[in-house]
């Protein structure tokens, strides 16, 4: 079955979705996005992710091209018509088609959706397990990381230096020192007193809704957990370390510039919490 998009009104076989070359995320990265993840045909997070969606397009100045009951529909639509149970759904919106020009086009223009949907194998039990690996590099984005842009070369670039030393992520810097976020994903440590650690959410980096569950869960669980900064030094004497997304859940990572993290293997915290998201979503869903 080939796949299906879903482009300013149209359902098209992806190979041949298209936009205009005068879009604005095309020319500008003038657009944001969201990715929803699906597990056995169960959205996860969705209203938070739509949510969030909402809020980085008031950031931007962006009117939404259809309302929110709208929008879950077309989700669910592309769900259906890709026979997607367990992958990722990612929606875009963009300011739209207008000739080249810096400033916001005057008139407005209708700003563009487009919906894709891709499936997606999860890691088995030794894959997470042996855990991801890490390494730190300098900030160099912008300051408003909490808006979900399309705009992502900084991370990109992160992304590609970590694949090129042998790791599965990044791990931003700020100039103090301290771990900001991976590249797409919120970072975390369980420090030397036992405790889950990870940045609090302000400009400087997303409010992940995947990391909001976990904290949602952690709360449940009785796992005690502090929002606060950590630097490489706490990273790499914590017990555990793990970083969060829509697309990884909870992942342990296991070393960090290339140094085993607690026993180098994921922490009973780490699987704790996964398997505590995983069981939570498909709860909220069944009732």
């Amino acid at each position: 079955m080939s796949r299906i998009a879903y482009v300013n009104g149209h359902y098209l076989p992806h190979a041949h979705a298209s936009v205009h070359i005068e879009d604005r995320g095309y020319q500008f990265a003038d657009g944001v996005y969201e990715v929803v993840a699906l597990y056995k045909g169960i959205i996860l997070d969705e209203i938070g992710h739509l949510e969030r969606l909402e809020r980085s397009l008031n950031a931007l100045r962006i009117k939404p091209p259809v309302t929110l009951p709208v929008l879950r529909l077309l989700i669910r639509e592309i769900q259906r018509r890709n026979l997607l149970q367990t992958g990722l759904i990612y929606l875009q919106i963009t300011r739209g088609v207008a000739t080249r020009f810096h400033p916001f086009p005057d008139p407005p223009v209708p700003s563009s959706l487009i919906i894709t949907a891709k499936h997606m194998k999860l890691p088995n039990d030794a894959i997470v397990q042996k855990g991801v690996s890490v390494i730190t590099i300098p900030e160099m984005r912008w300051p408003r990381c909490d808006i979900k842009s399309i705009s992502l070369l900084p991370n990109i670039l992160a992304k590609q230096e970590a694949i090129d030393k042998g790791a599965y992520e990044s791990w931003f810097l700020d100039a103090e020192g301290f771990v900001t976020e991976g590249t797409a994903t919120n970072a975390w440590i369980v420090n030397e007193k036992g405790c889950i650690q990870t940045r609090p959410t302000n400009e400087n980096i997303l409010s992940g809704i995947t990391r909001k569950t976990i904290l949602d869960v952690a709360k449940d669980l009785g796992i005690p957990f502090v929002e606060k900064p950590f630097n490489t030094h706490d990273a790499e004497h914590a017990q555990e370390a793990f970083i969060t997304s829509a697309t990884n859940y909870v992942m342990p990572v296991t070393t960090i510039n290339k140094k085993p993290v607690g026993k180098g293997v994921a922490g009973p915290i780490s699987i704790q919490l996964r398997h505590a998201y995983l069981e939570k979503m498909v709860a909220e869903n069944a009732e």
